[in-house]
């Protein structure tokens, strides 16, 4: 097809995609007399057509041949025709400029018409022109394809300018203002018009209009090159990002919309997932602070229930879903991980972004690398630390955006606390554009906090319900109140008639307590241990009226029939017993599974009591209406203060009760401690880097070293000062300085093998890098007092690793420090091991657990500490021992075992006659020194005396070895016991 041909359909597409949108007002014309009517003709004499048609020309758009363009031609050739001048121009546009479909210019002629119109009218329409662009109101597509056009590639670059693209026309312009023929026009002489006037009438009157027509007729009939419509839509599409993205990186405003910068449809989805319609007013107060507003580090703390978690999930979806970075939260233990990644995974799914578990086994490291959509990290602080470091060794922190830390306290606790300090010194030092958040019920020096994490603070002392704390000695109740004298004030005495029997099985009258308030009102009874807690749900259900089985009676026999699935068919007999009652036991001991599902039933009323350790209370968010605290005990230990409050704190819940209880039952032994625990403020937060020696210092200098994030003296040192433990030097440092110390570790992690000095000129350039060893250590979070135990199991194991079975894989992967923890019934180890295949049981064998060991243990029998199995060792080991001690041969060894005995000496007496320890023994001093040279008669004296007294500690071991084996063993059967089984 022609140029031209080409140019003026493109300008038809233009005309047809640029039409108004449904729903749109059209922008209504004026028409000419008549063309209103030949429109209505020409629509009935067409039958309605598909616009959807590549082929479609014109669609239901105005064609030339309806808006008045013809109309304005007929007006233009009857002036042509009136003006000889301009009659001599149209003929010579009728014989040159138009040609038909196979003429070079054709309708492309319409690009550059030199008139003999007046300069000053030439220019406004050249300014009018150029100030309304060629392109305006074009669908980006259609823009980068015009534009393709205008700027054709370097095999067209010799056209002429007119010939790769036109203006089109005003329908308002005059017809001096029409574009002529590009085709060269030949210069004629003075005359020419004249003679032009001259010829015949017909070519003469020959229509401009026909000429259109002609033109039209065969750029119709001419091929269009065919554009794919999905490619346009691609096109579209991509060039609508790019002005979506360049507008978001023009734009320094992060709001999206009315919520807290966040659009509207967050909102909906906190009244539609959680039944949030309105903040508190500490929430709003804490969003609008500047310091959250300029992206500092925060700390805020407020009583537990004061709904400290929804002011930090809108911060993270501000991140998320405004300025487009990811998230990591951190929480202390894997059942609020996984209770949040369930509340927070349907904002995920609405609202594009991605929701991740970093809990248990679960975890990617490094987390995939998301190209569009964003990541919120779940994560507890073990695997929280870990993903930390993984970003900082891949170089991604910087995609970090945010980090927020729940239970700030547990900085200050242990090993967790611990890892936790390092995780976030990590952030701080490595990335300046994380912000911080952390929160908590229970802080107390909350400066050093600050200066540690650069933070801002904000405090309330807010609860959506009252809460009234009562503590129970003996018969009465005290309310707690702090305006009292002694904190305390009379509230009343138990109203319950108590059977002897009751009295005897509940003497701190639990059962009156729980009665008040279940079944109707939800009720946590917080209890010292696990087998306590046990043990209080049997005995309450015990006293329970059968009333209490009638209380959702279908949802609890559902939750069994539940409870057997998950558990093979198996339900703990405890459960199985108290659970239609509406109670449940609630600790460590239970599966995953289980858990879930008690905890669903809670929530949702089929269970209306849990008796529980004091995990729940920094766990899951279970309220009661009434919490009771069983004693002021965890397990052993007597009860902190932050302890307390996080267990008093679930009493109440908001929106459901108006009040929220608390009852703590103690003993007179107890009542001057429990005084103070209920009026001393909370304990301070101290960090524990160096008490906790293996899993905090020393690891966190291997992966600081490992990571490259430090890697000399120095830099080490100026890391340490920004640390938790950095800002409490001065109270946690008494002897040495921080310096000195972290020289120390440095040493003694080098002398492991795990570190290794770089060489340097001079000393103050000290700089180490991390051996293999060191690298799988801290990469494989290992606790560094067990890396070189398993080490040498790991390599033991490769030459005799037994994979007929997985028990010496379970035995290889078993942490070292659950051995302590362990203390098996000997009993019940011993049947299973019975029962282990002849494949287990060389496993067994092979690490040195024989079934002779096993019996032992069962029946009671003493066994040493070191295993009857490894005698061969023990023999050669102890002779190897004494060789490389005394560097002499082994006959003179026996000899310098006796106090002042060197190897002279020792020669002296074998070549003497005295060649064995019992020789020694029983020689005379005075004999001594007249066959020995250069012996004194002290010093005769005292070897003979040392000698003897070897002899007796080693007649006495072997005498005592003798006594064990005739002593019977303590559990054996009496004579009364077989008796009492027999009858």
């Amino acid at each position: 097809m022609d140029e031209g041909g080409s140019r003026l359909r493109r300008r038809v597409s233009v005309r047809k995609r640029a039409r108004p949108s449904p729903g749109e007002p059209r922008q209504e014309r004026a028409e000419e007399p008549g063309a209103g009517s030949r429109r209505r003709r020409t629509a009935e004499a067409q039958p309605l057509q598909s616009n959807d048609s590549d082929e479609d020309l014109f669609g239901d758009c105005d064609s030339f041949a309806e808006n008045s363009f013809l109309a304005q031609v007929d007006d233009a050739e009857r002036q042509c025709m009136q003006d000889p001048e301009r009659g001599a121009h149209a003929a010579g546009l009728g014989a040159e400029g138009l040609r038909g479909a196979g003429g070079a210019a054709a309708a492309g002629g319409f690009a550059d018409w030199e008139t003999d119109e007046p300069v000053s009218s030439r220019r406004r329409r050249e300014e009018a022109s150029a100030q309304r662009g060629p392109w305006d109101g074009l669908p980006s597509s259609q823009v980068l394809y015009f534009g393709n056009a205008e700027n054709p590639p370097a095999g067209a670059g010799d056209r002429r300018p007119e010939e790769r693209g036109w203006e089109a026309p005003s329908l308002d312009a005059p017809i001096e203002a029409f574009p002529r023929s590009s085709v060269e026009q030949h210069q004629q002489p003075d005359d020419a018009s004249s003679e032009a006037r001259r010829g015949s009438e017909e070519s003469r009157r020959k229509s401009l209009k026909e000429h259109l027509k002609s033109a039209m007729t065969g750029n119709a009939r001419a091929q269009t090159p065919v554009f794919s419509r999905t490619k346009q839509l691609k096109e579209t599409l991509l060039s609508e990002e790019i002005s979506v993205a360049q507008k978001t990186m023009e734009s320094s405003s992060d709001d999206l919309g009315p919520f807290y910068s966040l659009p509207s449809k967050v909102r909906d989805l906190y009244v539609q997932f959680k039944g949030i319609e309105k903040l508190y007013e500490w929430q709003h107060t804490c969003l609008t602070l500047n310091s959250v507003q300029e992206r500092k580090n925060l700390i805020y703390s407020l009583p537990t229930s004061g709904g400290k978690t929804l002011v930090a999930e809108i911060l993270m979806l501000q991140e998320l879903l405004c300025r487009r970075r990811d998230v990591l939260m951190i929480l202390p233990y894997v059942a609020i991980v996984q209770e949040k990644i369930s509340g927070l995974s349907s904002f995920g799914i609405e609202l594009g972004f991605f929701v991740e578990e970093y809990a248990g086994s679960k975890g990617k490291f490094p987390p995939i690398k998301r190209r569009e959509k964003k990541s919120l990290y779940i994560a507890t602080i073990e695997k929280g630390h870990s993903l930390v470091n993984s970003l900082i060794e891949t170089g991604r922190i910087g995609s970090l955006g945010l980090v927020v830390v729940d239970e700030l306290h547990m900085i200050g606790e242990g090993s967790r606390g611990a890892i936790l300090e390092m995780t976030l010194a990590k952030i701080l030092y490595t990335s300046k554009t994380t912000q911080i958040i952390g929160m908590s019920a229970t802080l107390n020096n909350v400066e050093d906090l600050q200066e540690f994490l650069q933070a801002e603070c904000y405090t309330s002392q807010f609860r959506p319900v009252e809460l009234k704390e009562y503590l129970k000695i003996n018969d009465a109740i005290y309310e707690v109140d702090n305006k009292a004298e002694n904190g305390m004030t009379f509230s009343r005495l138990l109203n319950c008639q108590y059977s002897d029997t009751l009295k005897k099985m509940d003497p701190d009258h639990l059962v009156a307590l729980v009665t008040e308030v279940i079944p109707n009102y939800s009720c946590l009874v917080f209890c010292p241990t696990k087998k306590n807690c046990e043990n209080v749900a049997e005995m309450i259900c015990k006293f329970l009226s059968k009333e209490y089985l009638k209380h959702r009676e279908k949802e609890k026999h559902e939750l069994i029939k539940n409870l057997k699935s998950i558990s093979g068919g198996n339900v703990c007999p405890i459960l199985k017993r108290t659970v239609p009652f509406g109670v449940a036991y609630h600790h460590s001991g239970l599966t995953s599974d289980e858990r879930r599902l008690l905890e669903e039933a809670y929530s949702t009323g089929a269970l209306c009591l849990f008796t529980c350790t004091s995990t729940l209370a920094a766990g899951v968010n279970l309220p009661a209406r009434r919490v009771i605290l069983r004693a002021p005990y965890v397990a052993k230990e007597f009860l902190k203060r932050s302890q307390y409050k996080q267990m008093i704190g679930r009493a109440g819940r908001a929106g459901i009760d108006s009040v929220g209880e608390s009852v703590l039952i103690l003993q007179e032994k107890d009542k001057q401690q429990v005084s103070e625990l209920i009026s001393r403020p909370l304990e301070n937060c101290y960090s524990h880097l160096v008490q906790e020696f293996t899993k905090g210092i020393q690891t966190l200098f291997l992966s600081l070293i490992g990571l490259k994030i430090a890697t000399n003296l120095d830099d080490i040192c100026h890391f340490m000062g920004g640390t938790l433990f950095g800002v409490q030097q001065k109270i946690l440092l008494k002897e040495k300085s921080l310096r000195e110390i972290t020289v120390e570790w440095l040493r003694d992690l080098t002398e492991k093998g795990l570190l290794q000095k770089d060489v340097v000129d001079k000393p103050k350039d000290e700089s180490f890098h991390i051996t293999k060893l060191g690298r799988a250590s801290f990469k494989g979070t290992i606790d560094l007092a067990y890396c070189d135990i398993l080490y040498r199991d790991l390599k033991k194991g490769l030459e005799g690793l037994v994979l007929e079975s997985l028990l010496h894989l379970i035995y290889l992967t078993t942490p070292y420090d659950m051995a302590s923890q362990c203390v098996p019934d000997w009993m019940i180890y011993f049947r299973q091991f019975s029962q282990l295949s002849p494949a287990e049981q060389n496993v067994a064998a092979l690490l040195g657990v024989s079934e002779n060991f096993i019996g032992k243990k069962a029946s009671g029998q003493a066994i040493k500490k070191e295993l009857e199995e490894f005698w061969v060792y023990r023999a050669l080991l102890v002779e190897l021992t004494k060789k490389l001690t005394y560097c002499v041969k082994a006959e003179l060894i026996p000899l310098m075992e006796v106090t002042g005995v060197l190897e002279g000496r020792a020669k002296q007496l074998y070549n003497a006659g005295y060649k064995s320890l019992i020789h020694l023994a029983n020689a005379n001093p005075e004999v001594l020194i007249r066959t020995v040279d250069h012996l004194s008669r002290r010093q005769a004296k005292q070897i003979v005396s040392s000698a003897k007294m070897l002899l007796h500690e080693k007649a006495e071991a072997l005498q005592e070895e003798v006594e064990e084996l005739l002593r019977p063993p303590s559990d054996f059967p009496s004579v009364e016991a077989s008796s009492t089984e027999k009858a």
